[in-house]
Parts: C-alpha cells; sequence; structure tokens
C-alpha cells in the first residue's frame, strides 16, 4: 500500500463531508453529499432482506462511492446538470481513481461502469435508492427551501426508476405520500 496515496485519496474524499448539496437537512442546514452517500448506503443496508438474489453489499459500496467526483466539482443538482458537467465529473472520478491500488481503482471503475449502463438488478437499486434518499430528503426538509420546480420534481422524481421492483415502487408510492401530506400541511 502507498500509504501517502491512501491519504490523499482519503484527503480528496474528506472534501464529501464538506460540499454541501442543493437540499437542506430537517434543521434547514445544508446536507453534505457525504451525508446523502452515507443514507443511500444505510438504505441499502436496511432493504437487503427485501432483495435476497440482489447483491447489496455491491450496492453498498456504489452507494459509498457514486458521488466521488463531486470532491472535486461539487454537487449540481440534477434539474441543473448538464452533460458538459457530467464529463467534467466523470474525468474528476478517474483522476481521483489513480490514487488508488491497481485492484481497488479496478473494482472502482468496473462499479462507476455498472452504474452507468443500469444493467443490473444492483445498478438499479442503487440508482433507486439515490433518487429515493434525495426525494426522503426533501420532505425532511423546510418547505421553505424548496424552489418552484421542486413541488412538481418531488411528485415526479425516481418513479421509473422506482417500478424496476415492487419493493422499491412502494418506497416510492409511500414517499410520494409522505410528499403530499407535507405539501398540504405547508410545513
Amino acid at each position: 500500500m502507498d500509504w501517502q496515496k491512501f491519504l490523499d485519496f482519503l484527503a480528496l474524499a474528506e472534501k464529501l463531508k464538506c460540499r454541501t448539496r442543493h437540499c437542506t437537512n430537517s434543521q434547514g442546514d445544508p446536507e453534505t453529499v457525504a451525508e446523502h452517500s452515507w443514507r443511500a448506503a444505510l438504505m441499502a443496508q436496511l432493504l437487503a432482506p427485501e432483495f435476497p438474489g440482489v447483491d447489496t453489499g455491491k450496492v453498498i459500496r456504489m452507494c459509498l462511492i457514486h458521488d466521488l467526483g463531486e470532491a472535486v466539482t461539487g454537487d449540481i443538482p440534477t434539474f441543473r446538470k448538464t452533460q458538459a458537467d457530467e464529463a467534467v465529473e466523470d474525468r474528476a472520478v478517474q483522476d481521483i481513481l489513480t490514487l488508488l491500488p491497481k485492484g481497488t481503482r479496478e473494482e472502482f471503475s468496473a462499479l462507476f461502469d455498472e452504474m452507468a449502463r443500469l444493467e443490473t438488478p444492483e445498478a438499479r437499486l442503487f440508482k433507486i435508492l439515490d433518487k429515493v434518499e434525495a426525494v426522503i430528503q426533501h420532505n425532511e426538509s423546510p418547505l421553505s427551501t424548496w424552489e418552484d420546480l421542486e413541488f412538481s420534481l418531488q411528485r415526479e422524481y425516481g418513479l421509473r426508476e422506482a417500478a424496476w421492483f415492487p419493493q422499491t415502487k412502494e418506497l416510492r408510492e409511500a414517499v410520494l405520500r409522505q410528499t403530499e401530506e407535507k405539501i398540504a400541511k405547508g410545513v
């Protein structure tokens, strides 16, 4: 192990604890990228019994690393992200991965490729959790922090992907009910 590269990688990963996302937490404070990734990974762990045929350990790894590029680029909300932004983030990921030992670099590269293709149950479950966690977080944030377009986005974001599995379709429907209740209460 090259300990300096290990420490350099951790220093870059630490930026995820500093990079804020568009959303706030329930206290109205900006959510960090690391907090989002952590809770998506926690969701994968909690849902493991619901998906006996899915390698949820792989899904957890996907959740933990999926936003590594944002250590360099920062978070750009999905409704503002362009293809050029995605290309910069992809390049940042490739640069970050050069700090890792060959085996880990190859594993993480393969996970990023799998996530991008969305062909495996693991990649699909990851994508759903990434989206649904964001919707749940918005439901927990004060309504006063929502932009106008987020009222419709909260109702639509991740619905198509959630339909890939009956369990996540039910989860997304429960989150939608939560959204509607929040909007109706105006909080």
